[in-house]
């Protein structure tokens, strides 16, 4: 991959620049975990921190030097070139209600999409040296070494994760989870991108989301489905990047793809 190269990527070079990017800024982070800093609330309730703005600043920073045509969707910073045929969707810090407590299951998350395809994710967990990678065609790679969903095939056998199992976006979807979860051999809120990677990697089965945001959901796409998994929203629809994109997510391994989004389908 050289610098300022504009065009289309092979998707290895996708794989490897999103890694990259990744990479760096939980990096650039994990230099505030447990450490003493300020915590500022957005408008819409959620933490933010120098560690959320530091990191996303550096990813910014890496792909203006490189792309400098592509445009740009982070979760702290304002957008840039919106309209780019190429753009690139950064979460500096997924969970970082989990890193203002020194907790571990945080990482950084970049994509890239081009139109309304995400065609490549990456996902660095810093404070567990785990890192994961994806490009559509290209596979799915967790620490250099080729990712898989598991083949479990029963829920009494699974690990049902998610974030916030009281759904406050849904809470009539809140049923529904504990009809599902009674069926589950192993049910916990190991959630955020953590959960994701858990998925993608056969240490888990299913991960669902009341609400992501775009640059929570993009670099998850290509990571679940190249593992082998199916990612939806809780329509059971394709996760594309669209208007809608990023509402909900349900991530699953293969095998239990059809009855997790039958019994959590809320036709909504």
């Amino acid at each position: 991959m050289s610098a300022g190269m504009n065009g289309s990527l092979h998707p290895d070079s996708l794989a490897h620049a999103v890694l990259e990017v990744a990479e760096l800024a939980s990096a650039t982070a994990m230099r505030w975990f447990k450490q003493s800093f300020d915590v500022d609330v957005k408008g819409d309730g959620s933490p933010v921190t120098i560690a959320d703005r530091s990191a996303e600043l550096a990813a910014r920073e890496w792909i203006a030097k490189r792309f400098p045509h592509d445009g740009i969707l982070g979760e702290e910073l304002p957008p840039v070139r919106e309209d780019a045929a190429r753009r690139w969707l950064i979460d500096p810090i997924d969970g970082t209600k989990a890193f203002v407590r020194g907790v571990p299951l945080w990482g950084a998350l970049v994509a890239v999409v081009e139109g309304d395809e995400v065609v490549a994710g990456a996902a660095s967990y810093p404070a567990v040296q785990e890192s994961i990678t994806a490009a559509v065609g290209a596979g799915c790679w967790w620490n250099g070494a080729r990712a898989h969903v598991s083949t479990i095939d029963t829920l009494a056998s699974a690990t049902l994760l998610t974030t916030d199992n009281r759904f406050p976006e849904h809470p009539h979807r809140h049923e529904q989870w504990r009809a599902m979860a009674a069926q589950c051999g192993v049910v916990r809120t190991w959630g955020d991108c953590y959960g994701y990677l858990l998925v993608a990697t056969g240490r888990a089965e299913i991960m669902v989301d009341d609400i992501v945001n775009p640059w929570d959901a993009a670099a998850i796409v290509p990571i679940i489905s190249e593992a082998g998994g199916v990612i939806t929203d809780w329509r059971g629809q394709r996760a594309s990047f669209g208007a809608n994109f990023g509402a909900d997510l349900i991530a699953t391994n293969a095998a239990l793809a059809d009855v997790t989004r039958s019994l959590l389908n809320d036709g909504r």
